[in-house]
């Protein structure tokens, strides 16, 4: 699944303590909010116009368009058009159960195999056959949730049945040279995210990864004779770019153009606490 999405990881760490005359920016908790990571279906999911059984002719459209928007709201790029091959795709069939409709969206993959079933959200009978469009979009927000978990579940019965996933291998990190940083940065925050990384009880190869991890440094002035340190640590795969952590902080103008020391240690150990969660997301373990 996580070919259809980019998922975006934030850490913003506020300025805290000192030691001497030098700062600790970045010291803290990189916060929960890097572990978030959806991983999507292969392809994108394109959602099949219902039969005239199932639905009216003139609902089909209406339930197809309220049904990939609901889906994208989950972060499920969902379609409702043009169509590609190898693209996965979702049927509606419905059961009736006294007086109410339950419907069941059929996911089928690019092979055309059936991937999985979900049981939407139930509508009265009197109100599936009238078919408005306020009630196909709420059935399309309330059932998309089960549809996005069963995409989570395929993805992850299939990772572990793949021998060649990162689930059943050990997942090699390659950390490439940061850039934008003034004075010794570029070269200490590579250095340390290397460090810090392996620190991490994640394999750190030199030449090639499956995950790349990529430094950027802005420096930005602002008043007060002060400057924002940004560093973003963007994570990438195969598929592209998977989580971006970023570092906010504030510091004396000046206070990095040279030696960054501690605080390019102190820098790499909260990201890299971060960066392992994402990678621990990307392979569907989550971590303890």
């Amino acid at each position: 699944m996580r070919h259809l999405l980019r998922i975006l990881a934030l850490l913003l760490l506020a300025c805290l303590s000192a030691c001497g005359d030098l700062p600790q920016p970045f010291a803290g908790n990189p916060g929960a909010n890097a572990t978030r990571l959806v991983q999507p279906p292969p392809a994108q999911l394109f959602v099949d116009e219902p039969s005239a059984d199932v639905l009216p002719p003139r609902a089909a459209g209406l339930y197809v368009t309220a049904m990939a928007d609901a889906l994208a709201a989950k972060d499920v790029p969902a379609i409702s058009q043009n169509a590609r091959k190898g693209d996965w795709r979702m049927a509606l069939k419905t059961e009736r159960q006294g007086n109410v409709i339950v419907p069941l969206f059929t996911i089928f993959d690019a092979s055309g195999a059936q991937a999985g079933v979900s049981q939407g959200q139930s509508v009265p009978l009197a109100a599936w056959n009238q078919a408005s469009v306020e009630t196909l979009r709420a059935m399309a927000v309330a059932s998309s949730g089960g549809v996005a978990d069963l995409l989570t579940r395929i993805e992850a019965a299939r990772r572990a049945a793949d021998p060649n996933s990162l689930l059943n291998r050990g997942v090699k990190m390659f950390v490439a040279p940061v850039t934008g940083a003034p004075g010794d940065g570029n070269a200490q925050l590579t250095r340390q995210m290397k460090a810090a990384l392996t620190a991490q009880s994640l394999v750190v190869d030199d030449r090639k990864g499956d995950v790349t991890v990529s430094g950027q440094v802005t420096m930005v002035p602002i008043a007060g004779k002060q400057e924002r340190v940004e560093i973003q640590w963007i994570v990438t795969d195969a598929g592209g770019e998977r989580a971006r952590i970023v570092q906010l902080n504030e510091v004396k103008a000046g206070l990095l153009n040279r030696n960054w020391g501690d605080v390019a240690v102190v820098v790499a150990e909260e990201a890299a606490s971060g960066i392992k969660d994402v990678v621990a997301r990307l392979i569907g373990a989550r971590p303890k």
